[in-house]
């Protein structure tokens, strides 16, 4: 019974030994790990918090901003589209900025 006993100890070393060389074995890269996945949510909670603060606004200066930057329209374009004249568009711009920038540095977001 012990030969018998050894030569299955032997095939089971063996199989183990095989089986091992057939497939190498599988190492994660541990800087793989410590990459991290750009999944947008930053982007969203950003957003959300700049839209919060867009709300705070006045209304005429809220459209002021949504038509020159959002719209990607000129001063002289919203100063037609609002019935304002050029001077006024900017001048709302100019104290739109300053009050968002404001609420979002309230909001703890940095708006350089």
């Amino acid at each position: 019974m012990r030969p018998w006993l050894f030569a299955v100890i032997r095939n089971l070393a063996i199989d183990g030994y095989r089986c091992r060389q057939a497939r190498p074995p599988e190492v994660g890269d541990p800087d793989l790990a410590s990459l991290s996945v750009p999944d947008g949510v930053d982007h969203v909670l950003t957003a959300q918090v700049v839209v919060d603060a867009m709300a705070d606004l006045a209304p005429f200066q809220r459209e002021v901003l949504l038509q020159l930057y959002y719209m990607g329209r000129t001063v002289t374009q919203t100063a037609e589209l609002l019935g304002v004249p050029p001077g006024t568009v900017k001048s709302r711009s100019y104290y739109a900025i300053r009050a968002l920038r404001k609420g979002l540095s309230s909001r703890g977001l940095s708006a350089g």
